[in-house]
């Protein structure tokens, strides 16, 4: 660039900046002052500081680079140095780290240390440090940090030991000048110059004489021009989700137009202010609700345009933002949205929560006068967003309307919602005290506990959806679900027969310590298979264990079966990985339940996964549609255990190595030689194969079911086809070019090829099945949100929702979204067939 011109808009951005993060720990400033006789005496450990001995002690400095809370280098420290005179280090430190990877609020966490006896120091003073300052742009230079006396830096957001403060002494100022003169910003004079940086010198000693303070400097890298934070990719701005009262906004960039795009000189400038509000809009926003707000809004009624318009809006996704358009439209005709069941999650959306009096009208208001709503819409009100705990209460009178077997279907999520309930009422310190929103109990935890109590079945299911979340690693959130476990326990004593019902819990509890122990040890073991299944039958048959006779007691997997004990001969151990255990449960009224009991896995995601087919296939019968699902019982007993309902069924793979074909298959167990078109099979066991195909069909596609050989596809002999092992779903898949829909070519053949009237039936049900869930799809997509902070892998993050979303087709009429999954029906590609004898070859060399 040339000199002469140096009024251009000149300066160099951080995301071309590829040099490793370096800076000079330069000396420390100030008077260290040895500790009083007095304080010696209280505590005499204190002599063993090295400020207390004559001469310099030695010190050292750690340094490290933090953002978010969460260290982004491991502590970084000063090599030892004896020091006689002053405390001064002149050492470079490099991180291993580039600047163009620093995120925005990027600091350095410096601590001073001194020796307080042998193998021990304590802080002289921390300080934090932000790499950028205002404006966005990088630090350079020298700087002066302020040492917070015997304290370690905290390297926290809010920091408590911010390197500067609000006061600044003489010094302070005239070191802001200095580096404006160092940047070439002030006129260079030689002899004045000398006189100014002496008088400087002169200052600098009377400052530091009569100050107490302590100040680490410490040198960064001089760049020729000021370096802007900028980031390859935009980010996108966060968008306003439902009720929330102060929503966090991540930095957006501003993107240059299209058209010029292509221009390699021109790129995205930072914008602080692009994800603020508009003073001017807010303002305009403000006068016009206010003018609103009259007696007069009680009767407005839309016209034909707007009642479209409207309508339009209500059936948006839950996740869909609104505009501040819609916002505005929705809240002019807020009282005649009353009386629509589907108005409500968006008129709360369209309420400014930091607007007190329009939060008091909503929710004082307007929200007691409006009508019944629907369960997805009470679960979308009890997410992460809504944290008016009155809202929240309207969430949970709703679902009071549900019985026990449709709440059942939904306890998963709503002990999850718990979560949300504790989010909440924390927040209500960091609000202003003249906010209108109420952070009191919205009794979510007191609803669940008396249905809970009130119901033996789903009272079983609560009290291990608890156990669970007691066990994770999250300490804060395990201890509010022990409150919540406290509270049920003393509930149920206080009700009729409660000490059995403890008892039986406590007996649970002991049953299932005893089988995960004996799964530990068999999956650990190095014996062959054989030797585990004796060693796995000669634990259960031993009577000082007392598992192979038992009172009865509930099955934790699914309470309706009583069990008296574990048949000990029939029980085995599978062949896969993991070496899970099959166990045998004898029943009170004679018969047998199999389970399969694993350890080292996480099955709270087939849970989930299950608990979707089950509600699915409810959907589907109440539209009078049954496709024969099997959703077996899963029930994760722990973050690494639980168990499963075991039904008696083969792979595909291998029913095509013992019979060749799946038709083979069910002929040899329901013949019928004198059958038409059913290729001498049993006709219902065939309409049966052809409506569980296509309900799985539907199933797995909605969720993004992945990893599916023909190892995961199951049929019972009398046609009941399904899906197991759901380690891979929302799209993930560990094979590449995974068809969206899994319908394998031994399926077609069953049914008598692509031509047969068995599989026109199929592409029917599957038509009519996507059709009637398309409805729910609201229910599905709220169940599924709800799960986000499960911690569990595949649904931790933010973007499940839309992944769900765009399966649904929600953008498409009702014959547009039958077209599209009839072409991903008919994609049926020859890859899949090659990736399925690829899995049979992994497996036989493995075996």
């Amino acid at each position: 660039m040339d000199k002469d011109n140096r009024d251009d808009f000149t300066f160099a951005k951080l995301s071309d900046l590829r040099f490793p993060v370096t800076f000079r720990i330069s000396q420390l400033e100030g008077t260290r002052h040895p500790r009083p006789f007095t304080e010696l005496l209280e505590k005499p450990d204190l002599r063993f500081h090295g400020v207390q001995h004559p001469g310099f002690s030695d010190l050292y400095v750690t340094c490290q680079l933090v953002a978010d809370n969460k260290p982004l280098t491991i502590p970084f420290r000063t090599s030892f140095k004896s020091f006689k005179k002053d405390y001064t280090w002149n050492e470079w430190i490099t991180l291993p780290i580039r600047y163009c990877d620093l995120p925005l609020n990027a600091q350095i966490t410096f601590t001073v240390w001194d020796i307080s006896g042998p193998r021990s120091a304590t802080p002289v003073g921390g300080s934090t440090f932000r790499l950028f300052g205002k404006n966005w742009t990088l630090r350079r230079g020298k700087h002066r940090l302020l040492l917070w006396p015997d304290r370690e830096a905290d390297g926290a957001m809010d920091t408590t030991t911010a390197s500067k403060v609000g006061t600044r002494d003489e010094m302070g100022r005239l070191e802001k000048l200095v580096k404006k003169y160092e940047r070439g910003d002030l006129p260079k004079s030689d002899w004045l110059d000398a006189l100014a940086f002496r008088k400087m010198a002169e200052i600098h000693a009377a400052e530091t004489e009569k100050s107490d303070n302590l100040y680490l400097y410490i040198d960064l890298p001089r760049f020729d021009f000021p370096v802007i934070f900028s980031e390859p990719e935009a980010i996108p701005v966060a968008s306003t989700s439902t009720a929330t009262a102060v929503t966090a906004v991540s930095p957006a960039l501003v993107q240059a137009p299209s058209s010029l795009a292509s221009d390699p000189h021109l790129w995205a400038i930072v914008d602080p202010d692009i994800a603020k509000e508009n003073p001017v809009e807010d303002k305009h926003r403000r006068l016009v609700r206010s003018h609103r707000s009259s007696p007069y809004d009680r009767e407005l009624k839309p016209n034909a345009k707007i009642r479209d318009e409207l309508n339009e809006i209500m059936n948006y996704a839950p996740s869909q933002p609104l505009t501040s358009e819609e916002k505005d439209i929705i809240w002019k005709f807020r009282f005649y949205l009353t009386r629509d069941k589907r108005g409500l999650t968006k008129f709360l959306k369209s309420v400014t929560w930091r607007d007190p009096s329009e939060v008091k009208q909503a929710v004082e208001e307007l929200l007691p006068q409006w009508t019944e709503i629907d369960i997805d819409d009470a679960l979308e009100l009890l997410g992460p967003g809504t944290v008016d705990s009155r809202v929240r209460a309207f969430a949970v009178k709703q679902l009071d309307r549900a019985d026990d077997e449709e709440l059942l279907l939904y306890l998963l999520q709503l002990v999850q919602a718990l979560k949300f309930e504790s989010a909440a009422s924390d927040q209500r310190s960091a609000r202003s005290t003249s906010s209108a929103i109420s952070y009191d109990d919205s009794g979510l935890a007191d609803f669940l506990i008396s249905r809970a109590v009130r119901n033996l079945i789903l009272g079983n299911r609560f009290y291990w959806y608890l156990m669970v979340e007691v066990a994770l690693e999250d300490r804060v959130m395990a201890k509010m679900y022990g409150r919540v476990v406290f509270k049920y326990m003393n509930k149920i004593l206080e009700s009729e027969n409660g000490a059995e019902r403890r008892d039986m819990m406590r007996r649970q509890g002991e049953l299932i310590a005893a089988l995960s122990k004996r799964a530990k040890e068999l999956r650990t073991s190095k014996d062959p298979r054989p030797k585990k299944i004796d060693k796995l039958r000669a634990f259960l048959a031993d009577s000082k264990h007392g598992l192979a006779t038992m009172h009865p007691l509930p099955l934790p997997l699914n309470a309706r079966i009583e069990v008296t004990g574990i048949i000990p001969e029939k029980s085995s151990v599978f062949k896969s990985n993991m070496f899970p255990m099959l166990l045998y449960f004898q029943c009170s009224d004679g018969s047998e339940y199999p389970v399969i009991f694993k350890d080292g896995d996480d099955m709270r995601q087939d849970q989930l996964v299950i608990q979707l087919f089950t509600l699915m296939d409810r959907l589907l019968r109440k539209e009078n549609l049954d496709l024969k699902v099997t959703p077996y019982d899963v029930l994760a007993t722990g973050p690494t255990q639980g168990m499963a309902q075991f039904i008696p069924s083969k792979t595909i793979a291998a029913i095509v190595s013992e019979n060749g074909t799946l038709l083979n298959y069910m002929r040899a167990h329901y013949p019928d030689e004198g059958s038409v078109g059913t290729f001498g099979v049993e006709p219902v066991v065939i309409d049966t194969f052809v409506r569980s195909c296509a309900g799985y069909c539907v199933m797995t596609y909605l969720l993004g079911v992945g990893d599916r050989h023909l190892d995961n596809l199951l049929l019972t002999p009398d046609g009941h086809f399904f899906h197991v092992d759901f380690g891979y779903i929302l799209g993930r898949d560990p094979k590449p070019l995974a068809p969206p829909v899994k319908v394998c070519k031994e399926m077609v053949d069953a049914m008598g090829g692509v031509q047969s009237v068995h599989y026109a039936r199929f592409k029917n049900f599957c038509f009519t099945g996507f059709t009637i869930l398309r409805k729910s799809a609201n229910l599905i997509l709220n169940l599924v949100t709800l799960m986000v902070d499960a911690n569990i892998p595949h649904i931790k993050h933010r973007d499940v929702h839309e992944q769900v979303l765009g399966k649904f087709c929600l953008d498409l009429t009702e014959e547009q979204a039958i077209e599209h999954f009839e072409k991903l029906l008919n994609d049926i590609s020859p890859f899949t067939a090659v990736l399925d004898r690829m899995h049979d070859w992994a497996q036989y060399w493995r075996s």
